[in-house]
């Protein structure tokens, strides 16, 4: 068991995961038919007359999005409906018989090339429109029309599919040829990460509602990702079950109690999806939901080794809503007010510590009670390690109390003291001192733990 722990914690990102985890927040954009309709879900049968936009700005949105501290956007190029965003030479329903014929993809990807955000791409598997969908032919047009997407629109960060899979026309369910779509997308795009419910870059937390695990893994076992790279050996209890049941709901994923069942590991984290409204697509009697809602989920999404991937979808003018922009404004400036400014303090390492519970001191400048979080990260180049750690705080007259207790880093791990003298400890309600010190200590982690870094806000 031991010499199979050390495999999962040397269980490594590639460099296109590293890159995706510094992006932490990024917009999708679904935008489409069902904008105009007042769908969620397209049928494939809605005439492309009924796309007609009639102030279409991709500059607007990639503003918004830069504005808002966003650092890309994925486009949904093509719905369940079929409709494609772009002239596709393969289909006749798309923006070229609609009133607007314009290339969309093509001015969502220079507007963000100008405004200096990465740029992503939606293409959903699910086709209803297609008289192909249901046989192997599909999944040659499927491909022709993602390699149009792939060798003509420059550089992609991103590349997003879901598993969605209904009946089409003829009334067959088609299956994916997701290793044939990797591939290619390997071969034309080598940087960009790959989401898919199985892997092989991200994968889905299994919800729409921004809700992670209470311990989110970036290694789990293959038999979840089916598409990801295995980088262990099979775990010591792999021949006394299997891990089957396995899916993106289950909190456990990544936990001793499963991945000593599986038969290799692999490095394959979360993304936290949902959109700023109830549906994925605009709704004119729609509100964005609260501040709070949206600051939580960054919070929970973020601080908590994933990434957060917030929907912004335009109205019938193609344009972002101004009630969107307006929360979004808002979200910038709570997120800037809360992590903008960082507690002077320094941070060292105790020596006395062992390798994998090593402890950090964490002194102010000067002794204080404001500080709200306290942000951890691993060094994750290095792999993911930490399985719990608590931290502590010793005020000015030498009293030590628990402050907080948590399962992973990863990433990032941003700990929330929203009232740390009220709410983590009702015991330390009566302290009058300061806070002179804090000490962060890893008790459990499968191998030497790394940490790239620690701050306090």
């Amino acid at each position: 068991m031991y010499t199979f722990l050390k495999e999962a914690a040397a269980v490594k990102p590639a460099a296109r995961q590293l890159d995706w985890y510094e992006m932490e927040f990024y917009a999708f954009v679904h935008f489409g038919p069902n904008t105009f309709t007042g769908r969620e879900w397209g049928q494939g049968d809605e005439p492309e007359a009924v796309f007609h936009p009639q102030k279409l700005d991709c500059g607007q949105w990639v503003d918004t999005i830069r504005r808002a501290g966003m650092k890309g956007m994925v486009l949904t190029v093509k719905h369940h409906d079929g409709f494609c965003l772009w002239p596709s030479k393969y289909t006749e329903h798309s923006v070229k018989n609609s009133p607007v014929r314009r290339d969309v993809v093509r001015e969502a990807s220079e507007a963000c090339r100008k405004g200096k955000i990465k740029f992503g791409i939606y293409l959903s598997p699910w086709d209803m429109n297609s008289e192909l969908y249901g046989t192997e032919a599909y999944n040659d047009y499927f491909c022709n029309q993602l390699k149009e997407l792939l060798t003509e629109y420059g550089e992609l960060f991103y590349v997003w599919f879901d598993n969605a899979c209904g009946e089409g026309p003829g009334g067959k369910k088609q299956k994916y040829d997701f290793k044939r779509y990797i591939e290619m997308i390997r071969k034309y795009q080598p940087n960009a990460v790959i989401f898919n419910d199985f892997g092989p870059d991200v994968r889905w937390c299994g919800n729409e509602a921004g809700t992670p695990r209470h311990a989110e893994w970036a290694v789990v076992p293959s038999e979840l990702c089916t598409f990801s790279s295995v980088q262990t050996g099979a775990g010591p209890m792999a021949g006394e079950g299997d891990l089957s049941f396995l899916y993106n709901t289950c909190q456990s994923l990544g936990t001793q109690e499963n991945i000593m069942y599986s038969k290799g590991l692999t490095f394959t984290p979360t993304e936290i999806n949902m959109s700023i409204r109830p549906g994925w697509f605009w709704h004119e009697e729609e509100e964005p939901h609260s501040l709070d809602r949206l600051f939580d989920t960054y919070v929970t999404s973020v601080g908590a080794n994933c990434c957060f991937h917030l929907n912004i979808p335009p109205n019938r003018d193609g344009l972002i809503d101004e009630r969107d922009v307006k929360r979004l404004m808002e979200l910038k400036e709570l997120l800037d007010h809360e992590f903008g400014r960082q507690i002077p303090a320094s941070v060292r390492k105790l020596e006395e510590a062992w390798p994998t519970q090593p402890r950090y001191e964490i002194e102010f400048d000067q002794p204080c009670n404001d500080f709200k979080y306290i942000i951890l990260r691993e060094d994750i180049a290095k792999g993911q390690r930490v399985e719990s750690f608590q931290i502590e705080a010793e005020t000015e007259d030498g009293n030590k109390f628990p402050f907080y207790q948590g399962t992973t880093i990863g990433n990032c791990r941003i700990c929330r003291l929203a009232d740390p003298f009220e709410g983590q400890n009702p015991l330390t309600r009566e302290v009058e001192s300061c806070t002179k010190r804090l000490f962060v200590k890893v008790t459990s982690a499968r191998d030497e733990v790394f940490m790239k870094s620690i701050e306090v806000c």
